[in-house]
């Protein structure tokens, strides 16, 4: 069985963030969450995250800003931001995928995450036995 894929989750709704906590668990991620832009910064750089999903207006410091302090970190870690009032963003941002909420269904969210994490890791390797396939044949 593969490792499960750790998501961290960033919201000041404590509310959305239960429920986007339980929708990504039952389909086997693990999450962390955290109602504090600046303590999830430091929960990202102990390591161990996959892929972040942050919401973008909270307050002190917003999404956009925690998105380009762990992109500066990690630059290769896939990072959704998320909006209920804004629905479209023109600020500048760092961002993998800007999502308005609630246009979005939970099953689309789930497969734009899986993309995500696809792109991150990269193309399959071929199997041993597909290699020595290729080595035995030349």
């Amino acid at each position: 069985m593969r490792p499960k894929r750790t998501i961290l989750c960033v919201d000041d709704n404590e509310q959305a963030l239960s429920i986007r906590k339980i929708m990504l668990e039952t389909r086997g991620y693990r999450v962390l969450v955290s109602t504090d832009a600046h303590r999830a910064l430091e929960v990202f750089k102990s390591g161990g995250i996959d892929l972040v999903i942050s919401d973008f207006m909270m307050p002190g410091y917003n999404g956009a800003a925690l998105i380009t302090s762990i992109k500066e970190v990690s630059p290769e870690t896939p990072a959704i931001l998320f909006s209920g009032r804004v629905k479209f963003c023109d600020q500048e941002h760092k961002a993998d995928l800007f999502l308005p909420k609630g246009t979005c269904a939970p099953v689309e969210l789930l497969e734009r995450i899986r993309v995500l994490l696809v792109k991150k890791r990269g193309p399959k390797k071929a199997s041993d036995s597909t290699t020595n396939a290729r080595r035995t044949a030349s």
